[in-house]
């Protein structure tokens, strides 16, 4: 039986919605650094099985949002979130909720390719499911590496290497091996923080035809700075500037009738 989003998924709790209109919901959602608040009374929804775009120029806020919506916020001392996330109808805040759990279910790809350097690209993307123990033999294990692979685009390129150190792989492959590494645990949601600020033009293209590919089976939620890579690969954006949400809706909508004059500049090029 071929791999899918299902395998594994028998370990989620019942009370994730998995049938949710809404992938994330976040209500009036502040954001502090020890007594610095650096994200404003956000509220945002967004729907299952797109591409989201949050954009704004850099120290806006984008990635600490980011962050909130699978708790990696728990490991930066003095971070404090005031108000409601839901993912997939459930409030990750909630007192019993797991944040482990959270992380699985919402995966997330960095703007640095952050491989394990001296794993093998196989030990990369098995890791996880090894810790978690989503597989019942040493074929299922080969058969999760293997789709989380071909979901990244990377398999082909890689086939034949797969007990090679990652660190020999280029920049762009190293970036979609990360990618790989989280599809591998069966996530509902992808975060992506610039997951192309690094990377040249080529391998941008790939992430960007990956994105557009992997939405129909996961909701994919990015954050860039490029008003261009928005308007490339998202559904819907988000505009953030100093940590406040100044506009937000259909991407199309955004850039052809932007509503503040904020959205404008920002489009235009002006900031």
């Amino acid at each position: 039986m071929p791999v899918s989003l299902l395998v594994g998924r028998s370990r989620q709790k019942s009370m994730w919605r998995l049938d949710s209109t809404y992938a994330v919901e976040l209500e009036k959602v502040s954001i502090y650094y020890g007594g610095k608040k650096v994200v404003k009374n956000v509220t945002l929804k967004i729907p299952r099985n797109t591409v989201f775009a949050i954009m704004g120029p850099s120290g806006s806020g984008k990635s600490t949002l980011l962050r909130s919506i699978n708790r990696m916020l728990d490991f930066v001392p003095g971070a404090r979130v005031e108000g409601s996330i839901r993912v997939l109808g459930v409030d990750i805040y909630a007192e019993g909720i797991d944040p482990i759990e959270v992380r699985r279910l919402v995966g997330m790809v960095f703007q640095m390719p952050n491989p394990f350097p001296h794993m093998s690209i196989y030990e990369n993307v098995a890791l996880g499911p090894r810790i978690h123990k989503m597989y019942r033999s040493k074929k299922e294990l080969d058969e999760i590496v293997r789709w989380a692979l071909e979901k990244a685009a990377l398999w082909d390129e890689v086939k034949d290497r797969l007990h090679e150190p990652a660190s020999k792989l280029s920049g762009g492959q190293q970036q979609r091996l990360c990618i790989a590494r989280a599809l591998a645990l069966k996530p509902r949601i992808l975060l992506m923080d610039e997951p192309t600020a690094n990377l040249d033009p080529i391998a941008t293209s790939k992430i960007e035809e990956l994105i557009a590919e992997l939405k129909k089976e996961v909701t994919i939620i990015i954050v860039t700075h490029s008003p261009r890579q928005a308007a490339r690969v998202a559904d819907y954006v988000a505009f953030i500037y100093k940590g406040e949400l100044v506009e937000a809706g259909p991407t199309k909508e955004v850039f052809t009738r932007p509503k503040h004059e904020l959205t404008e500049k920002f489009l235009t090029g002006a900031f």
